[in-house]
């Protein structure tokens, strides 16, 4: 099948995905498959906790999905780097911990291994100040670990799946029937607009219509929707139109348009086209090429990990062994809990000293402490 082809096929199913969550496994397959590995997960880490869950997997083993976060989310070397990663930006073992070092560790050696598995690539999704939703694809010894050509493919796929799980989340649909379709989304919180490829609003619920009031943040002109700063307006009226010409079309326009109201609030829209796949029935009733949601847009704040790696200029590794410091102890503590040697703190900890100026371990836990609480 030609690339082109299959990728058509994938983004359509990613995007029926959206209203009808149940078909997130097989989704998943298809996406390990085009990227290059055995499984696939969509996934969630948060940082204060130290647990995660697996929404949607493909591939891996229940026992060991249950073991990785129960216990080996916290050795796994990969899991803070995953919390300061770039949205849509792919990233593999080796961007985040040096595969030397990987293959020594205890993540490695008894959960990665007996699996057969060699590297994972994975992208953020979505960040708050204390987790992160990711989409990733293992790769197995057969697959060797991620490539260029790896890199590109996820790069290919991975708007499309964070459009889908963005707007997943504002939505709660059992199935994308056409009759079912317009009464759950006249329900929701956000604001909701079908719309046709010229931006005619063909049908809104009623948290949308309110968003259309002079001190809204969008408008309605001749009945097109619109926002009120002319470069946005444009924005969406290209978006609009590239949704009605197809899935592919739409690319990564629309995942998270800002938008501003009158009074100075934030909002963001996403943009979900309903040409193809089960979509197309909802959209047919309507004669609607795309669903628009609205929703308030949450302040985006660096969380103090975030902010100790980016002063000082810290690798995935450095930050790690800078936390677990402050949380574990010494070096001896500190090499038990991340299943890696004492050399190897010794090592980091000693670039840690360099680039933060400080001279012992206790240095370290002040300059965190100190990101952690700024006022007081």
């Amino acid at each position: 099948m030609e690339e082109a082809e299959q990728l058509s096929g994938l983004i359509g199913g990613i995007y029926d995905a959206a209203l009808e969550p149940a078909l997130w496994s097989g989704v998943l397959g298809g996406l390990a498959n085009f990227v290059g590995g055995p499984a696939a997960g969509l996934f969630s880490k948060d940082a204060s906790s130290k647990t995660g869950l697996v929404a949607y997997g493909h591939g891996i083993d229940k026992h060991y999905q249950h073991i990785y976060f129960e216990h080996y989310i916290k050795l796994d070397p990969a899991t803070t780097g995953h919390f300061f990663a770039e949205v849509d930006e792919p990233i593999a073992t080796v961007d985040l911990v040096p595969y030397e070092e990987f293959v020594q560790s205890r993540f490695y050696l008894e959960w990665a291994k007996p699996q057969g598995l060699v590297d994972f690539i994975a992208s953020a999704l979505d960040k708050s100040v204390t987790s992160v939703a990711m989409f990733g694809v293992f790769r197995h010894e057969r697959d060797g670990v991620a490539n260029d050509e790896t890199r590109r493919r996820m790069r290919l796929v991975v708007p499309h799946v964070r459009r889908s799980v963005l707007i997943g989340r504002l939505i709660d649909v059992k199935t994308a029937e056409a009759e079912n379709f317009s009464g759950a989304l006249d329900s929701l919180s956000a604001g909701m607009f079908l719309v046709d490829a010229a931006g005619r609003v063909v049908h809104a619920n009623a948290a949308g219509l309110a968003m259309l009031s002079p001190s809204g943040p969008l408008q309605s002109v001749n009945g097109i929707l619109g926002a009120a700063d002319p470069l946005t307006d444009k924005n969406l009226g290209e978006i609009f139109a590239a949704a009605g010409a197809g899935d592919l079309a739409i690319g990564v326009k629309g995942i998270a348009v800002p938008l501003k109201d009158r009074q100075g609030g934030r909002h963001v829209a996403h943009v979900l086209p309903l040409t193809a796949g089960a979509r197309s029935r909802a959209g047919a009733t309507y004669r609607a090429t795309a669903a628009v949601f609205v929703r308030e847009a949450t302040l985006d704040m660096a969380s103090p990990p975030e902010l100790v790696a980016k002063a000082f200029k810290l690798t995935p590794t450095e930050l790690r062994i800078m936390l677990a410091i402050v949380e574990v102890g010494g070096v001896p503590e500190v090499a038990v809990a991340l299943g890696i040697a004492e050399s190897t703190v010794k090592t980091h900890l000693g670039r840690l000293y360099e680039k933060t100026g400080a001279r012992r371990q206790a240095d370290l836990v002040k300059i965190f402490a100190g990101y952690a609480s700024p006022v007081g």
